[in-house]
């Protein structure tokens, strides 16, 4: 039976933190009923060698590198998710940004819909203004921004650091211990799983209007 909406979750990770995330978000997604998720990663921009001084661990064989933005166009919401650099996102997922032109000339994105995770080294290290400068983006290709809200209650409580914000799911990952928390996979699971409920909402909703017409 073929899936009445498709996902892509998309993503850059240079030790590991992010990806975790994004499979935590696949789990949630999974969820939900006739919804396809397909995880890719962005090409890295990094030569060997100075991925080997900064000791960053192999990339994931089993997730393919999502060649060309053009690809996009294939699914129906997509949650990006990148680490903070300053505040915005790294060098690596601006490239795949900036290679979207021809996507955004012909409007191939508009209407669909994305959702964002980070992560950051430390508590205050951007994690809100990294989803911020990534809306522009999101604007000019038309894209429906879908926040996660207060969508779990760890983003209210205060006894533990730990990521997630109503922008969506993160990890702190200059924390001591394990990075993502299981509290922070546990936000990205439920908001993985959010997200898919809305693409499909929206799927259903554009087939029962274009049947009234």
């Amino acid at each position: 039976m073929t899936a009445t909406a498709t996902i892509y979750i998309v993503y850059y990770s240079t030790y590991g933190h992010i990806h975790k995330l994004a499979k935590a978000l696949e789990t949630g997604a999974q969820r939900v009923k006739d919804v396809d998720i397909k995880l890719f990663r962005v090409p890295e921009t990094l030569s060997d060698e100075i991925l080997a001084k900064i000791h960053a661990p192999p990339k994931p064989e089993e997730v393919p590198v999502i060649e060309q933005a053009g690809q996009l166009t294939d699914a129906d919401g997509f949650l990006f998710g990148f680490p903070t650099r300053f505040g915005m996102a790294p060098a690596q997922f601006k490239a795949f940004l900036d290679s979207s032109g021809g996507i955004w000339a012909a409007g191939a994105l508009r209407g669909k819909q994305a959702g964002l995770f980070t992560s950051s080294n430390t508590q205050h290290g951007g994690q809100e203004t990294t989803a911020l400068t990534t809306l522009p983006f999101l604007a000019h290709h038309g894209l429906q921004y879908v926040p996660f809200g207060y969508g779990h209650p760890a983003l209210n409580a205060t006894k533990e650091v730990s990521g997630g914000s109503p922008y969506g799911a993160s990890a702190v990952a200059g924390i001591d211990g394990d990075s993502p928390t299981k509290t922070e996979l546990e936000i990205a699971e439920a908001q993985g799983e959010y997200f898919a409920k809305q693409v499909l909402i929206r799927k259903l909703g554009e087939k029962a209007f274009a049947e009234q017409q």
